[in-house]
């Protein structure tokens, strides 16, 4: 018997397929997927075989919306970045790059300063407000924002990315009703320490799932090229056509309308360099790394 679900999770080459009555399934991957070099990622949309006692393989997976490398999910609607107000204090940076990730996946990104109750980051907002990004204050302390995050992700997958300390388990054991595992920030060197051991899809009461990614400390920019860089800042996209010169690198070249963007306090300083240090980046990767 043929049923569509979804997979929620994979382990040691089983794959955890939720199906529309609400039954989950064990299953393999038909030899047909190594065939076609096609690789089973948590949130494909899958048809599978019943092969009894709770087991079957997969047939077929339907086309993705959408992807991201690192981790490898799919289907993915919306990103929350959660960033802390305070302990740790954001990496800003590395924000920049899943943020980008995500623009190359087709995921809209949500910004989330969690811990407002410990500070108020409106620094943080107004530069990701310059960007066209919703940004979100919440606390999982006072439940501040809690219900406005409910809002953005009922019905929909969504996955939860920033680095560990940030409160990712914490907000997700709140919105899921499930007990995650959570960590605690260092104080010797004010990171946290990294406690999700595996991306795995969570039902909400509501409708849709929730997914909390491992730690993206090591995270690099995949799917594009240093020229192409630019498509993935959204404040960048209306302004990069009004450069004098075609192909500008947005670097150097005089009569850049993205330069004149920071001129007129339209685009954050940060952002901009996070921009420049990705370009460079990518502009040394080697043709077989891209």
């Amino acid at each position: 018997m043929e049923l569509n679900g979804i997979i929620t999770k994979g382990v040691g080459g089983f794959y955890y397929v939720k199906t529309a009555d609400g039954a989950e399934y064990e299953c393999r991957a038909r030899g047909l997927f190594r065939k076609e070099h096609i690789t089973p990622m948590i949130g494909d949309r899958v048809a599978i075989e019943k092969s009894g006692g709770g087991k079957g393989y997969l047939i077929k997976i339907f086309e993705r919306s959408s992807s991201l490398i690192r981790p490898p999910v799919a289907n993915i609607d919306t990103m929350i970045l959660v960033a802390a107000a305070a302990e740790p204090e954001p990496n800003l940076f590395l924000a920049d790059k899943m943020l980008v990730n995500a623009e190359i996946g087709g995921i809209t990104p949500v910004i989330c300063i969690n811990k407002s109750d410990l500070a108020s980051r409106s620094d943080i907002e107004e530069i990701y407000g310059l960007a066209g990004y919703k940004v979100i204050a919440a606390s999982a302390y006072t439940g501040e924002g809690l219900d406005e995050l409910k809002s953005i992700i009922k019905g929909r997958v969504t996955a939860f990315a920033g680095l560990s300390g940030v409160g990712k388990s914490s907000l997700l054991g709140i919105i899921t009703n499930e007990k995650l595992e959570t960590g605690s920030v260092s104080e010797k060197i004010g990171r946290g320490r990294h406690t999700t051991r595996h991306v795995e899809l969570f039902e909400l009461p509501d409708g849709g799932y929730v997914l909390d990614t491992p730690g993206f400390g090591s995270l690099e920019v995949e799917g594009t090229d240093a020229g192409e860089l630019w498509k993935y800042f959204p404040e960048m996209r209306n302004a990069a056509g009004e450069c004098r010169f075609r192909g500008c690198s947005h670097i150097n070249e005089p009569g850049c309308a993205v330069k004149a963007l920071l001129d007129e306090g339209k685009m954050a300083r940060s952002r901009y360099e996070s921009y420049t240090e990705l370009y460079e980046k990518l502009k040394q990767k080697k043709s077989w790394e891209k």
